[in-house]
């Protein structure tokens, strides 16, 4: 339910446009001067703040500078007498998305609370869609435009404003760290801490001192004492990435943080509170692990209060065009080389690969393309991923040694056609040359092993 506020001296003003936007169905706070409303602005966001102008002590102007100081994309409409139009257009100059002039007509300022409550919620996906906290602290790009990842990332929308414990399910590569960072940054904690970790990363005896700390003298060779993940974390985020892989032991103590908030140091006795929102991945199934006895039940209950899935590439195909070009600019700028192109060729052989590693898994192969391309166009040739034949299909269904051999000897020719092109930039000529074949043979066997160059 979105929220509003309004700030009006006149109480019989206060209390219709109150019950004007309740019944419409949003969440209505008044204050009836300057001083109370910054008191509840200080205190808590609102999606939109309606305040006339002049007020007994403070004026709109000052409540409007006021909202933009806690929070840009809140919305802030103005009402104001005929005389002070002036000061109500230097009021939008600052900032303020509209001004109404009284007295008005109560559908017409309804009519503007739902534009500007619209533009606040397309701030609100833009940013999320164009900017996330990447691991050397430069945001990147959240890209993709398909069903599945527009609800993935609605869905992230209205999580983050809360402290509820998010879990991301999705396989490995789809990018759930990336998903993460976008909840803490949206998120009342997104100034202070996000950490993450890796819990199938680190042997249990040292993932435990790593999230929990130890005192000094703990066990051999703590000298110090030492602060884990929780602690460091106060007032944000720790993302515990692959939490299915937790040591069942571990899992007891993350449960008691999610109930209790409080944890003790390895080695001590005495214990702690700290302020941490969780949010949690696996790419397995968690459920399935539980009935297995491998996940303790209560946790995984605590942690699903809001699941979250990412799809994985080969369910949003319609994104790897934009995902490509988008990785080929950047490593194009990170390796000092001319922006290159995909050629419809490249693009379609990446449309059509399952993509087993996701998102990750065409990074590498676009990174890998840019540094193997001399040119200006990425050729399949340049990209390490094939479609298997239907040939190829049914030998892995079974077959005889002759098959087996025509096979082996149809992959080598294949191989060396590609290796020679690539050494020859493109040039068929001087290929056909080097493997001792007329011009004709080779086209006839670039067409058979589907080469594009």
């Amino acid at each position: 339910m979105e929220s509003i506020l309004i700030v009006e001296d006149n109480d019989s003003m206060r209390q219709m446009l109150a019950k004007t936007f309740q019944t419409e169905g949003f969440e209505v706070e008044t204050a009836k001067n300057g001083s109370s409303a910054l008191q509840a602005i200080s205190s808590r966001k609102f999606d939109l703040v309606i305040s006339d102008l002049k007020l007994t002590d403070l004026d709109g102007v000052e409540i409007l500078s006021a909202v933009k100081d806690l929070d840009t994309q809140t919305q802030v409409i103005v009402m104001t007498a005929y005389g002070s139009i002036e000061t109500a257009v230097q009021a939008m100059k600052q900032g303020a998305f509209d001004f109404v002039t009284k007295p008005f007509d109560p559908e017409h300022l309804l009519v503007q609370v739902r534009k500007a409550l619209q533009s606040r919620r397309l701030v609100t996906e833009n940013t999320l869609l164009r900017e996330v906290l990447a691991s050397n602290h430069q945001f990147q790009e959240i890209i993709g435009s398909s069903p599945k990842m527009k609800e993935a990332v609605s869905l992230i929308q209205k999580v983050a404003g809360s402290d509820t414990t998010a879990l991301l399910l999705g396989e490995s590569g789809t990018g759930k760290e990336l998903f993460a960072r976008a909840i803490h940054h949206l998120s009342p904690r997104k100034d202070n801490p996000y950490i993450a970790i890796n819990c199938a990363a680190i042997p249990r005896e040292l993932l435990e001192n790593e999230l929990f700390g130890s005192e000094k003298g703990a066990f051999t060779g703590a000298y110090t004492k030492k602060l884990g993940k929780f602690e460091l974390a106060e007032g944000g985020t720790i993302f515990l990435d692959e939490i299915g892989d937790l040591d069942i032991t571990l899992q007891a103590k993350i449960l008691r943080v999610l109930q209790e908030r409080q944890i003790e140091r390895l080695g001590g006795t005495k214990t702690i509170n700290v302020d941490v929102r969780m949010i949690a991945a696996s790419n397995i199934d968690l459920k399935e692990a539980c009935d297995a006895r491998q996940f303790r039940a209560d946790l995984y209950y605590r942690l699903s209060v809001f699941p979250i899935r990412i799809p994985p590439l080969r369910e949003r195909r319609e994104d790897i065009a934009p995902l490509a070009e988008h990785f080929v600019k950047r490593f194009c700028a990170e390796l000092n080389k001319p922006l290159q192109r995909i050629s419809p060729e490249a693009l379609a052989l990446l449309e059509k690969y399952h993509w087993p590693g996701n998102v990750r898994e065409l990074e590498n192969t676009i990174e890998r393309a840019v540094i193997l391309c001399e040119g200006k166009k990425i050729m399949p040739a340049h990209l390490s991923i094939r479609i298997p034949t239907t040939a190829e299909i049914r030998l892995r269904e079974g077959a005889g040694l002759k098959e087996v051999g025509q096979h082996a000897q149809a992959e080598a020719e294949r191989s060396l056609i590609v290796r020679v092109l690539e050494q020859t930039r493109g040039n068929k000529r001087k290929t056909s040359e080097i493997l001792k074949i007329d011009y004709t043979t080779l086209f006839d066997k670039m067409k058979r092993y589907q080469i594009e160059y």
